[in-house]
């Protein structure tokens, strides 16, 4: 069954070109350990006026991104990207989890 998720997370103003330049170089074993937890459609959007990121997932399997915080190479992920995001203490970043009020 397919399913969606979407969350917010938020830059530290002034690395948007610097967040974009990672993810168009993203790690090859983390697009696979994404593909294989079943994601199969992961978009990010940014709202360059507020330095907020909009995250949306399609999902065909019963995890998700927000699952992979013990597998090493995630943690790694965070650790790159903490200099240039709002991250909790264990380098994640602070998500907010966003509310499907509507579909067509």
């Amino acid at each position: 069954m397919k399913r969606t998720l979407a969350f917010r997370m938020r830059l530290i103003p002034g690395f948007e070109e610097e967040y974009e330049r990672r993810h168009s170089e993203i790690w090859p074993e983390l697009v696979a350990l994404l593909k294989d937890t079943g994601i199969i459609d992961y978009q990010i959007f940014l709202d360059r006026e507020t330095s907020n990121l909009f995250a949306f997932q399609v999902i065909d399997g019963e995890s998700n991104s927000q699952d992979l915080g013990d597998h090493i190479i995630v943690q790694k992920w965070w650790s790159y990207m903490a200099d240039i995001m709002e991250t909790n203490p264990d380098n994640s970043p602070v998500t907010i989890p966003l509310e499907k009020v509507f579909n067509l």
